[in-house]
């Protein structure tokens, strides 16, 4: 793929809303908003370097609402939203998948791209599973939904390779490795 200029230096602006659901996260990850937030501008200024999303306005502030939440929370809004009656680690509500979402984000000064769910019990036990840490884990879900929230999917094999792609770059510049090699 090949490589944008910058026009400028400046960051991308967002706003990461978060919200505990679970002090369990606090306690697990020292500092997980400040981790959080370095984690959003790493996978912002690669997305946005590195690939050609021209339904997102960079230059406009982009919000994201992040839940930092458990297994129960996360089951309901599985069933409810995705038919699947059990917890998962990471759900994403991507407004991009909205058919108004391009027009609707020229009336605004702000580009709301929607909200991430983490669940502490099973993104836990799955880096225990794995032998990685929380840490690592935890930063990898971000990244994934993250992309979900830019308009990536992983339900065509085409899609999940590019996905794919785009975490383990995401991740490299975070010095953690490929979360998809045994």
């Amino acid at each position: 793929m090949k490589k944008k200029e910058r026009n400028n230096t400046a960051m991308i602006s967002f706003e990461l809303g978060i919200n505990v659901d679970d002090d369990r996260w606090l306690d697990a990850l020292a500092n997980i908003e400040t981790l959080s937030e370095n984690v959003a501008n790493t996978a912002f200024n690669y997305m946005e370097l590195n690939t050609d999303l021209s339904s997102i306005d960079f230059n406009k502030p982009l919000l994201i609402g992040l839940s930092l939440s458990n297994d129960d929370i996360v089951h309901k809004y599985n069933k409810e939203f995705r038919g699947i009656d059990r917890p998962t680690n990471v759900l994403s509500f991507a407004n991009i998948d909205d058919d108004d979402f391009a027009s609707e984000a020229e009336l605004y000064d702000e580009v709301e791209l929607g909200d991430i769910i983490i669940a502490y019990e099973t993104t836990s036990r799955e880096a225990e599973e794995k032998h990685i840490s929380l840490h690592d884990h935890y930063c990898h879900l971000l990244v994934h939904g993250l992309l979900h929230l830019m308009g990536y999917d992983h339900q065509l094999d085409a899609e999940a390779e590019v996905m794919e792609a785009h975490e383990t770059n995401i991740l490299k510049e975070l010095n953690i490795s490929n979360p998809y090699t045994e």
